[in-house]
């Protein structure tokens, strides 16, 4: 722990210069000594296998080419499980010299949170979480995009292809029904299913969606059960918030459109992938790294958006998508950025049948779950607005829940 303090001393004396994205504070002297030193970690739920943190992994390499990072100043802990293994990775990480440590899965907080407190000279950053909001501690923090950004463009491309199939014969108008692999029955995924749907809503109006709960962020049988069953309950086309092959398979070898997440899945599914977005975590990598680098504070919530390039979408497969896919998607997320458009506009939904003028949502995340938040003003619910991850809990008409799994 000495050496860590004594270390990071010398970074903050050093007056590294800020590279890349210059929010974490004043650029320093240029010098060079504090860089050569860092050490940064990184904590894998999963492995390679893993769409999601094989996400992760991607943006990291990334963000040490663009730092200018040698491969050796980057420790990354892999198949690390959401129990106290997660404290014990945290721990040999920061003795083993960490300056900053990154996790990347919902359940490693509470975890991360401990090793913070027992390395007070190392920074802790966590990927999804909630509890940096509350307990405000200057080592550790949050960090989210927002993700349902990307998948209400993810969704306009679904509901294009629904239009094409509809004008083709395919199907009726009301047999516009999507199906949606979830993980868990928490905000976060509702968050991302609702966006998704409202995409798809707002350019084929007639389309409903049926959602059916793993119970696993990753578990490629249970997901491609999922999507069997969603194909058995009349489900047209199929997007998932679950990290394994398993439903993107299932759409291919039935010839179902699929709107796939963390990744193109174009090579193996050639036939029915549409498009896929996700969250790029490199800004945010260079971005905390850099505020180590240059001695400033990290922000305790960070959110990034499409604005910062933490929020993008693949290319479109023009082999399975509609024609204008593209364009449609380009439009709107030129008025997502500027304003013009919300995804959770609340003259687009009912929550059994009325439109929404007040909502109080679980910001500030207590046992208890307890609302404290008003959420919708200006006529939209603003979402990770108030904190990163998301705390969009709505259950909203046209969207059917198969299951509940928390």
């Amino acid at each position: 722990m000495k050496k860590n303090l004594i270390r990071l001393t010398s970074l903050v004396l050093a007056g590294a210069m800020c590279i890349g994205l210059s929010a974490c504070g004043e650029e320093g002297t240029g010098g060079t000594a504090g860089k050569d030193d860092l050490k940064v970690g990184l904590i894998c739920l999963h492995d390679e296998n893993s769409t999601y943190d094989l996400n992760f992994l991607n943006a990291m390499d990334e963000a040490k080419k663009e730092l200018g990072l040698r491969d050796d100043q980057i420790i990354i802990k892999k198949n690390i499980p959401e129990t106290n293994e997660c404290k014990e990775a945290a721990s040999d990480l920061a003795d083993r010299g960490c300056n900053i440590i990154f996790a990347d899965s919902f359940g490693h907080e509470p975890y991360l949170l401990e090793a913070a407190d027992a390395f007070p000279e190392v920074q802790f950053c966590h990927a999804t979480g909630t509890m940096a909001h509350t307990e405000k501690k200057e080592n550790f923090h949050d960090a989210f995009a927002s993700i349902y950004q990307g998948r209400y463009l993810a969704g306009i491309a679904a509901g294009l292809k629904l239009n094409e199939m509809i004008d083709k014969g395919d199907i009726k108008p009301e047999e516009a029904i999507m199906g949606y692999v979830g993980a868990y029955t928490y905000a976060e995924v509702i968050s991302g299913y609702t966006s998704f749907y409202l995409g798809a809503k707002s350019v084929c109006p007639s389309t409903t969606m049926k959602v059916q709960f793993t119970g696993s962020w990753y578990d490629e049988t249970a997901e491609k059960e999922a999507a069997t069953k969603l194909l058995s309950q009349n489900c047209v086309l199929i997007s998932q918030h679950a990290d394994s092959m398993g439903a993107p398979t299932a759409c291919e070898n039935a010839g179902v459109p699929n709107v796939s997440y963390n990744g193109s899945t174009k090579d193996a599914c050639p036939n029915t992938f549409i498009v896929s977005s996700r969250i790029d975590w490199k800004p945010y990598y260079v971005y905390a790294i850099n505020c180590v680098l240059n001695g400033e504070q990290i922000k305790t919530d960070w959110t990034g958006d499409l604005s910062t390039g933490s929020v993008v979408l693949t290319e479109v497969n023009e082999q399975a998508a509609a024609a204008g896919t593209q364009a449609a998607i380009d439009e709107a997320a030129a008025k997502l950025k500027s304003g013009e458009l919300h995804v959770f506009d609340t003259a687009n939904f009912t929550v059994e049948g009325k439109q929404l003028e007040s909502y109080l949502a679980d910001v500030d995340t207590d046992p208890e779950y307890t609302p404290d938040t008003e959420a919708i003003k200006d006529g939209y619910f603003h979402e990770s607005e108030y904190r990163s991850a998301p705390y969009f809990d709505l259950k909203i008409d046209g969207i059917e829940e198969l299951n509940t799994m928390f």
